[in-house]
């Protein structure tokens, strides 16, 4: 077996050993069992790392094996500098979910570590996947441990939030099926990537493909005016969830984006840039001054995450390696900085039961070592130098000015709100005088709870530090992705 096929079905092991023990199974064996299948699932993924060559967008790590003969459907799993950071960043966010996870869940524990573990696996073959149906199974199986880990575990308008959720994703992803249906067709039966990659298609079918894919992608990134559900989710999932939807899934959309839509359909992408770059636009700006009346910390952070995935998808579409780069390292960083705050309003609600601005104040004096945290958090979301978010968000906006000033002056704006949010946020709940008597008893964070946002922190100033080893995994691939969009498919 492969590293990607460990890095894809280890954590699938070791989800399904959990669910097998059933719900007699003792709590403590349950957590170290989802920690140690955590832990291997990352472990597997440093070989990739270490063995990864910087100096060519070949695909790396390859396993192909025939899966479905009567179709030609293989099994067929690469890494390029498009995809290869978002399998250790997916095993990584993992490990720390199963350790913030650790006593915040009591109830059917096994069957909870068990879906995150699955649902890790899963995501991991959605960016190692060659083959397009199999990218589709993928794909479209991470809806239903997430479905369930928010209709089980969630808030008291559960089933709500993960009907949205499914239904919106679900109904985007059947348009996508009947555009990989046509691609099938039209390269005399492959579902291979790569082989679509070379494929002429008339203007009109690059149009209806590009919108076809647009309907899965734009729904998962989530891009402007299709979000409408990411608020709701995040306010009804547990803490685990709202971590690894924004840190992880989110992730899915943009990435298809790289893989099928510009590659597959370049004439279409640059034809209709404009109408992407607009919508990305207005999730930067509007979505960034919703953000600011929110009175929820979890419907904050959500609105921040669409404005900041509206960077992604604008760096992607104005076609300059700068851009494109900052995109991947903008997901890169909001996975590491989404997931630490929402497990800082975690570590909150765990103890107060509230997300309400309103019901805190003051918590600095009570809990002085996690205030430090989630001020640094808190500023890295801003897109403060030196941190993580800053670098995406700089990279994307000196290549929008690159290709206009007004897209740039309207990307960079982004940085006043996200300053303005944060900052407003961090002064209701963490600063001033201890404003009830919950927050008066608040105990500090424990060992367990230093050690998760320790590790994040270092994350996050290492990669805004030095973010080389990022961007240098990433710039062949980026270049001749560019230069191949940047070529007529027309026949």
């Amino acid at each position: 077996m492969g590293l990607l096929s460990l890095a894809i079905w280890t954590p699938i092991a070791f989800g399904v050993l959990l669910l097998a023990l059933g719900r007699e199974g003792q709590v403590r064996t349950v957590r170290w069992l989802a920690l140690i299948g955590a832990v291997l699932g990352l472990l597997v993924t440093l070989p990739l790392i270490a063995g990864f060559d910087t100096s060519t967008a070949n695909m790396q790590f390859v396993e192909k094996t025939l899966w479905i003969e009567r179709f030609n459907i293989h099994y067929h799993l690469g890494l390029d500098g498009l995809s290869f950071w978002f399998v250790p960043l997916t095993a990584f966010i993992t490990v720390i979910v199963v350790l913030a996870s650790w006593t915040n869940i009591t109830e059917r524990v096994n069957q909870y570590m068990g879906a995150f573990l699955i649902l890790s696996g899963l995501m991991v073959g959605v960016f190692c996947a060659l083959d397009g149906l199999l990218f589709y199974v993928f794909f479209e199986a991470t809806l239903i441990p997430m479905y369930l880990i928010i209709g089980i575990w969630g808030g008291p308008n559960k089933i709500y939030a993960a009907f949205k959720f499914f239904l919106y994703t679900l109904m985007g992803s059947l348009l996508t099926l009947v555009a990989l249906i046509y691609l099938y067709n039209q390269s005399g039966g492959s579902f291979d990537i790569q082989t679509w990659h070379k494929l002429p298609l008339s203007g009109t079918a690059q149009t209806l493909i590009f919108f076809a894919f647009f309907a899965a992608f734009a729904v998962k990134v989530p891009m402007f005016p299709v979000h409408t559900w990411l608020p709701d989710v995040h306010v009804e999932a547990p803490t685990g969830g709202s971590a690894v939807l924004a840190a992880i899934m989110l992730k899915l959309g943009a990435y298809g984006f790289l893989r099928f839509s510009l590659p597959i359909a370049p004439d279409a992408a640059r034809e209709w840039a404009w109408l992407m770059i607009a919508l990305s636009l207005i999730a930067v700006i509007y979505v960034g001054m919703v953000a600011l009346v929110q009175t929820d910390m979890k419907k904050l952070v959500a609105y921040s995450s669409v404005a900041h995935m509206g960077f992604v998808t604008l760096g992607f579409f104005i076609f300059n390696d700068l851009g494109v780069a900052g995109g991947i390292v903008q997901m890169i960083a909001h996975g590491f900085v989404s997931g630490a705050m929402f497990l800082c309003i975690g570590v909150l609600y765990d103890r107060v039961h509230s997300r309400d601005i309103a019901a805190y104040g003051g918590v600095v004096n009570t809990m002085p070592k996690f205030a430090a945290f989630a001020l640094l958090f808190a500023m890295a979301n801003s897109g403060l130098p030196a941190t993580a978010g800053f670098v995406g968000e700089w990279m994307v906006i000196l290549a929008s000015v690159k290709f206009d000033f007004w897209v740039g002056l309207g990307a960079a704006t982004a940085l006043i709100f996200g300053a303005s949010y944060n900052l407003w946020m961090y002064k209701r709940v963490y600063l001033g005088p201890v404003a009830n008597d919950h927050v008066k008893e608040l105990k500090d964070i424990n060992c367990r709870e230093f050690l998760i946002l320790g590790v994040l922190a270092v994350a996050v100033l290492y990669m805004g530090i030095y973010p080389k080893p990022f961007t240098d995994v990433m710039d062949v691939s980026v270049a001749q992705l560019l230069q191949h969009v940047a070529q007529s498919k027309l026949p």
